[in-house]
């Protein structure tokens, strides 16, 4: 397994991030166990949750899965960088008026306390704002991140869903104060959407924000079996955005074909392409996916398969939506 530093923190994590939002979900605990076991057999080190994981009326679940897998102790826990999240309703009746989305500081300490216990630990590597809030403070913000990082409570600060204004503003923001700020950004980045390679990607970059992307499948259209006759698990939505992407996806199977790898880690390998990104999240379902999953970091992309996916999937940069075509 290859590492490389969150951001510019001198912490190494892997290249692939074990996402968990489908254990108690998708995947039952005992092969979430697997799961967990041979992504760390694999060198996978990284894993990432939040709080809000398990669905309506079971928020927590996740959380509560992965830690009863450390408490079977054999040093998983010591040998996970464990990442969370911050932000969501947790459907608590004790949270009162504060249960709405948002980071305030009062927000940000029950909630971490309640990860910990559901985590079964005294500490998380990476805590992460799930969204903006742009109803808070930074003051309020970084103040209540600062207190919890003095306390040892969580080692690093990270952002998912920001823009780039929101991740150049908290940097701002957090040196104003002599603090760390951000080490990562977590967002949604794909061969089918790249607008963050717009501000976000560039932002990150500049500012030493390593980027985890989410969703590099985009909701499993670039899995490989989008065009196949649908399956019950399959939305009609997904359905119709595969009809919609029908020249691009039977290309791409078309060019993975003759690179000899399947579509999927085609495009998680094409991900790490980029020199913002430290790695990009893998959610299997089932044992046999993780394992099918362990090859990307030793696939390289020359710039001949670079160029021909570019024509396929065009950035940004390279075709403008009809709405803004000149």
């Amino acid at each position: 397994m290859q590492y490389a530093a969150l951001g510019r923190s001198g912490l190494k994590v892997s290249r692939l991030c074990l996402g968990t939002m489908n254990f108690g979900v998708d995947t039952d605990e005992r092969e979430a166990y697997r799961i967990m076991d041979a992504a760390l057999d694999a060198g996978i080190n990284f894993f990432d949750t939040a709080n809000v994981y398990g669905g309506v009326g079971s928020r927590g679940k996740t959380e509560e899965i992965i830690g009863r897998w450390f408490a079977q102790g054999g040093g998983r826990r010591e040998k996970v960088v464990l990442a969370t999240k911050v932000y969501g309703d947790m459907e608590d009746p004790h949270d009162g008026p504060n249960a709405p989305r948002g980071l305030s500081a009062f927000k940000i300490r029950r909630h971490l306390e309640a990860s910990l216990r559901r985590l079964q630990t005294d500490h998380i590597e990476l805590y992460q704002m799930h969204h903006i809030d742009r109803n808070v403070s930074w003051d309020e913000i970084w103040e209540a991140f600062q207190v919890q990082v003095y306390q040892g409570k969580i080692g690093y600060v990270g952002a998912s869903n920001f823009a780039g204004r929101d991740l150049v503003k908290a940097q701002y923001e957090a040196k104003a104060r002599h603090f760390m700020g951000l080490v990562s950004e977590q967002h949604k980045y794909s061969l089918l959407c790249r607008w963050p390679e717009l501000e976000v990607l560039p932002a990150a970059e500049e500012h030493g924000i390593g980027v985890i992307a989410w969703s590099p499948l985009d909701g499993g259209l670039l899995g490989g079996n989008a065009l196949t006759p649908a399956q019950g698990s399959r939305s009609a939505r997904n359905q119709a955005r595969a009809e919609q992407r029908r020249s691009q996806l039977e290309a791409f199977s078309q060019l993975c074909k003759e690179l000899g790898e399947s579509e999927a880690n085609v495009a998680l390998a094409w991900t790490l392409t980029h020199p913002a990104m430290t790695a990009p999240i893998i959610g299997p379902r089932t044992l046999e996916q993780l394992q099918s999953t362990l090859r990307v970091v030793d696939i390289v992309l020359d710039e001949p398969v670079l160029k021909r996916l570019d024509e396929i999937f065009p950035g940004p940069g390279g075709e403008a939506p009809k709405a803004y075509a000149w």
